[in-house]
C-alpha cells in the first residue's frame, strides 16, 4: 500500500543525481521541470498509477552538493517548503571530492561531519514530517575493496543508521546497482560510475518506489 497520503507534498533534495537538470528555482511545474533523472520517473509513475492521489513532487536537488551544502540551504529548500514527505539523497560528493580533488581538503566532508550533519538535519526535521525517506549514496564499482567503493559503503552505513534512529524509510541504491552489475558493466549504468544513464536512474526510482509502497 502506498504510504503517501492524498494531496501531500513530497520534497526530494540531494545533489546532481537528484538535480539531473531540473528547472530552477522551483523544480516543479511545466516543461519537464523535474530533470531527466529518478525524480522525473518517480513523479511520472505516481501521477500515472495514482492520479487520484494528486501527490505534489518538488525537486530540490543541486548539482555538486555535499551534506554541508544541504545544511546551508535547509531553511529555504526544505523547512520553508513545509513538505509532508521528504527524501534525502546525499553523500556522493562528500566521498568523491576526497578522491578526485585530494589536495583541496577544504572540499572534503569526512565521515564524522557527514554523520553529525545528516543526523542533526534529520532529527530536527523529522517531527514536522508525515514521512521521511533516506537514500544511500553509491559508487557503481563491483569491487568492494576499491578504495572509493569501500568508503562509499561506510557513508551508506551512516544513512542506514540515521534512518533507523529516526523512523525513516531506507533505500539502498548501492544494493540495487550491485544486483544489476551481475548482468551488465558499470559503464552501462553510469559512464563515470556516478551519473546514471536512464537505466541507472530507473534502478534508483524502482528502489525508491518499492520503499514507499508503490503497487501497479
Amino acid at each position: 500500500m502506498l504510504r503517501i497520503g492524498t494531496g501531500q507534498k513530497f520534497v526530494m533534495i540531494g545533489d546532481s543525481i537528484t538535480d539531473a537538470g531540473r528547472a530552477q528555482p522551483g523544480g516543479e511545474g511545466l516543461f519537464e521541470p523535474y530533470g531527466r533523472g529518478y525524480v522525473n520517473i518517480v513523479n511520472g509513475l505516481l501521477g500515472a498509477v495514482y492520479p487520484q492521489m494528486k501527490i505534489r513532487i518538488i525537486n530540490k536537488g543541486t548539482s555538486g552538493n555535499t551534506v554541508r551544502d544541504l545544511k546551508m540551504r535547509w531553511n529555504s529548500d526544505v523547512l520553508n517548503m513545509k513538505p509532508d514527505w521528504l527524501s534525502i539523497m546525499i553523500g556522493i560528493n562528500d566521498v568523491w571530492r576526497q578522491f578526485d580533488s585530494p589536495l583541496q581538503t577544504e572540499q572534503h566532508v569526512y565521515i564524522e561531519e557527514y554523520e553529525q550533519t545528516l543526523g542533526e538535519l534529520v532529527s530536527s526535521t523529522r517531527p514536522r514530517l508525515k514521512g521521511l525517506v533516506l537514500i544511500t549514496p553509491y559508487f557503481i564499482e563491483p569491487d568492494r575493496q576499491d578504495p572509493m567503493r569501500k568508503m562509499m559503503d561506510r557513508y551508506g552505513a551512516v544513512v542506514r543508521k540515521v534512518a533507523e534512529k529516526n523512523d525513516a524509510l531506507f533505500v539502498d541504491t548501492q544494493a540495487a546497482f550491485d544486483a544489476l552489475c551481475n548482468h551488465v558493466h558499470p559503464m552501462f549504468l553510469a559512464w563515470d560510475r556516478v551519473h546514471p544513464t536512464t537505466v541507472g536512474h530507473t534502478a534508483i526510482a524502482r528502489a525508491f518506489l518499492e520503499a514507499i509502497g508503490f503497487e501497479w
